[in-house]
């Protein structure tokens, strides 16, 4: 018989790092031997997150058009049977869309024939310090925070990564960490940057807390695909996405200088070299902007 499988859910609102960190995550098992299959969702279509991860394509699944955990589910799942029968994974992490809820996803590892091999499994929930300082600085400054979805998901979590914590003053921490705290008591706090979090902490043994359902709302959120002219320098470039950028904004695009990663978080927009990323050309050029608009009534 097959030993069960380890499942990690690494959730989070935009832009908080869940991509760096299933990254690390990568790196560490490629380097140890350990098969790590990755199934990633976007909200959106464009297939950024996997040219970020770098991952191998035969272990790399994404699921675009939606949210893992509701519009789907029966992907989910169907996408898990076919990786426990054709890649076999020591381990999976599957990094939901930044307007997911952890646990309706992790609500699919319960559904047959999924229970009958997955093991341990667990919700990250990674929270990006700097932004959650300029909340608590300024509660009225919400345009890169939509406050129910990151409560829901905060509340959700079996354990959380306080997330670019080089971003934010050292003695603010502790009131970061208690205003988690009031929103899921006991919770385990990890603090990171640039996604160095040890694989030992994410995939530990034994039975987890099962915190309540949550009705899933997804509060006005859409995305636009953004296609700048190529070629332009990056002061250009930033400049051209400027009134474009969303709550959330990532993508690859050719500047002058040479192919740049576009990573924007609310106004804060940095452009990147990929290094020793393998950006394929077929999203090079392209930009996903998240925008955020309350729509109250609305669910699914």
């Amino acid at each position: 018989m097959k030993p069960r499988v380890a499942v990690l859910i690494v959730s989070g609102f935009l832009g908080s790092g869940k991509t760096t960190l299933v990254r690390k995550l990568l790196l560490h098992a490629q380097a140890n031997g350990v098969r790590l299959a990755v199934i990633s969702n976007e909200f959106g279509e464009l297939g950024i997150d996997a040219a970020l991860l770098g991952a191998d394509q035969q272990r790399f699944i994404e699921l675009a058009g939606g949210c893992v955990c509701c519009q789907l589910s029966d992907d989910l799942v169907d996408t898990l049977e076919e990786l426990r029968n054709t890649v076999d994974p020591d381990q999976i992490v599957i990094e939901t869309s930044g307007v997911a809820l952890p646990f309706e996803t992790q609500l699919n590892l319960y559904r047959p024939p999924v229970n009958q091999w997955v093991g341990d499994e667990a919700n990250v929930v990674v929270v990006d310090a700097r932004q959650l300082h300029d909340r608590l600085q300024d509660p009225q400054s919400g345009e890169a925070f939509a406050e129910d979805t990151f409560e829901n998901q905060v509340s959700g979590a079996d354990l959380l990564v306080l997330h670019k914590i080089d971003l934010v003053p050292a003695d603010t921490l502790p009131s970061l960490e208690a205003a988690l705290s009031v929103l899921n008591p006991g919770v385990p706090i990890l603090h990171a940057s640039f996604g160095e979090v040890s694989p030992a902490a994410l995939f530990p043994e034994g039975p987890r807390r099962r915190p309540a359902v949550k009705p899933h709302h997804h509060e006005g959120f859409r995305y636009e695909e953004l296609q700048p002219p190529a070629d332009l320098d990056p002061d250009q470039l930033l400049e051209w996405l400027a009134p474009r950028r969303g709550i959330r904004t990532k993508g690859f695009v050719r500047t002058s200088q040479g192919i740049r990663i576009v990573q924007g978080v609310g106004r804060r927009i940095e452009l990147q070299e990929p290094r020793d990323l393998v950006v394929p050309e077929a999203v090079v050029g392209r930009i996903v902007a998240i925008h955020y608009a309350p729509q109250h009534g609305h669910s699914h």
